[in-house]
């Protein structure tokens, strides 16, 4: 009645199918989260690019307004810095 033989090979047989499809899961699942990955990555780059040529444009302008007004600058950078001064003196 009990055929202990066959239930091994059938025990067998489905443990190299749940082995498989795990397998293939896995890899589907790593295809995938590597293809998000990519995306994401560039989709930084992208921003960090544009960040990049913002700066440059802001410290263009930055330089221009230094150059044009050189005593109103360093008279700021002195005041900035005896605000900072006081503030960690205090702390």
């Amino acid at each position: 009645m009990f055929n202990s033989d066959r239930m091994s090979e059938e025990l067998h047989a489905l443990k190299v199918d749940v082995t498989r499809l795990l397998s293939t899961a896995g890899e589907e699942m790593f295809e995938s989260s590597k293809d998000r990955a990519e995306a994401l990555a560039d989709q930084i780059r992208a921003a960090l690019t544009e960040l990049g040529e913002t700066v440059d444009e802001e410290q263009e302008q930055l330089q221009g307004l230094v150059a044009d007004r050189p005593i109103t600058s360093l008279a700021s950078a002195f005041a900035l810095g005896v605000v900072v001064g006081f503030m960690l003196r205090r702390h």
